[in-house]
């Protein structure tokens, strides 16, 4: 067991438990996070909508992009052994300031993708209670039970989470496996299951470019595999195998599930019924296929895939701040991990007050849940997000021309070249079909836009400021752990 610990502000004491994540354990954290069903209930709908039948392949073109960025990712992980993930990545490659400004962005992306989720929380609970008992209920009240419940859970040991994270995946994609049965065993609609929503004629249209933002958005996460690598049993194969199979596993299922809901309504037909009802698309074509007992089942499975996704995102941001506090970046206190739990509990627990905080203005201010709590703090946090793989990529040839290393040209320079390329393809897509995700004014959108460059040149005035009067921080951020 490792009782290493980084950084200046780092101190003897209880640490994260090493060696209790396998490969499988850590999928489920990160496929979790990207919260399958309510992806694809939620949002897939409206990428239809705008794509027509060639949505599927938006999700393919998704998932191709990311497994290209693992590649070189994933290499990486075998040589920086720091629990700071993106900005240990981003340090490495392009240098401290560039890592420390990433650090601030990696806690405006996870935080704003986790407690932005809380309005979607209250409001699925709401839809599932009317749905089901016809009770109209509160959201505020819900939204704050799912944030001491995200707490406790997280309080718990990494091993109990994964468990947990676990029952709660297998549950929400298994409802989405009886409704793709359900379509494929009845044949679709009576035209018959076609492929034609894969032919180019399909795919190549305006909308497409739209699909594509809605796309990367729903992959949103699945880089944190490399957050756990202080507590994943033989790390430099784990943490790459749970990073292509979450990949993989999100890609195909998401077109596999799209192109099975076309075909539930036809391709004539289902362009029209996800724009007039697209949150009751699926509901409507799993009671068709399956029956209202699986209807009510999915409003349910809803909650809980909510409740999936925010408790993976919270202990990512947990070990984040772990990082940075033993980094001498944040409060010493942060780094305390749980003597019995063996988990970040004070890192937790201030994660749990910075979410009531924000949940609880929201809804003093009148805010709507959906509209305004969860996409405009989401909104932010995703392109955060997209702009460290972004940046990470670009890191990744920089750090290999520095060290002695046995990895192939492919890895280290070819295929994060082309991950640059195309994540930069798919950021500019994101921002300039902003208005699609957020329904906000332009004014409103602008400021969503650039809260993520604005966080990073923060960061970049932050590492100024410590190397000038934290010279021991400075020079030790991101430092490769002894042992």
């Amino acid at each position: 067991m490792s009782t290493t610990t980084q950084g200046p502000a780092a101190e003897a004491g209880p640490t994260l438990r090493s060696g209790s994540l396998g490969t499988a354990d850590i999928a489920f954290f990160v496929v979790s996070a990207a919260a399958p069903l309510t992806v694809m209930a939620g949002v897939a709908p409206i990428a239809i909508s705008l794509g027509g039948i060639g949505a599927p392949v938006g999700y393919l073109l998704a998932g191709i992009t990311l497994a290209v960025f693992a590649v070189g990712f994933t290499a990486m992980s075998r040589h920086v052994r720091s629990g700071g993930a993106f900005y240990a990545y981003i340090t490495r490659g392009l240098g401290r300031p560039a890592g420390i400004a990433a650090a601030l962005l990696a806690m405006l992306g996870y935080n704003g993708m986790e407690i932005g989720v809380y309005g979607l929380l209250g409001t699925a609970t709401q839809d599932t209670a009317h749905a089901l008992f016809g009770a109209d209920i509160p959201w505020l009240p819900v939204s704050l039970a799912g944030l001491l419940l995200i707490w406790y859970a997280g309080y718990r040991s990494i091993d109990f989470g994964a468990k947990l994270l676990g029952v709660l995946l297998v549950a929400e994609t298994g409802i989405l496996v009886l409704l793709a049965g359900g379509v494929l065993i009845k044949g679709g609609s009576g035209e018959g299951l076609s492929l034609d929503g894969f032919a180019p004629g399909h795919v190549l249209v305006p909308g497409t470019a739209a699909v594509l933002a809605f796309a990367f958005a729903a992959f949103t996460g699945f880089e944190s595999t490399v957050i756990y690598r202080r507590e994943a049993r033989n790390p430099d194969r784990t943490v790459p195998r749970a990073t292509y199979i979450a990949v993989a596993f999100l890609g195909l299922f998401y077109a596999f599930v799209v192109w099975t809901v076309i075909q539930a309504f036809g391709d004539d037909a289902v362009v029209k019924a996800a724009g007039s009802d697209p949150a009751g698309l699926f509901f409507s074509a799993i009671t068709t296929y399956v029956g209202g007992w699986a209807a009510d089942l999915m409003h349910v499975l809803i909650v809980t895939s909510v409740l999936a996704s925010l408790l993976a995102f919270h202990n990512a941001i947990n070990r984040y701040a772990l990082g940075l506090s033993e980094e001498g970046v944040l409060p010493k206190a942060l780094g305390r991990v749980h003597g019995k739990h063996r988990s970040p509990y004070l890192a937790g627990a201030a994660q749990t007050v910075l979410g009531a905080v924000v949940v609880v203005a929201f809804a003093a201010a009148g805010a709507d849940p959906y509209a305004q709590l969860l996409l405009w703090v989401n909104t932010p946090g995703m392109i955060g997000l997209l702009a460290l793989q972004l940046i990470a990529a670009i890191a990744v040839p920089f750090y290999f021309r520095r060290i002695s290393h046995g990895e192939g040209v492919l890895r280290t320079v070819v295929a994060p070249g082309v991950a640059t390329v195309l994540l930069s393809a798919a950021l500019v897509l994101v921002a300039t079909h902003i208005d699609v995700f957020t329904g906000a004014s332009p004014f409103v959108n602008t400021i969503l836009v650039g809260v993520a460059p604005a966080v990073f040149v923060l960061g970049l005035a932050l590492a100024m400021r410590l190397r000038r009067s934290r010279p021991e921080v400075y020079e030790g951020f991101a430092a490769e752990p002894p042992g």
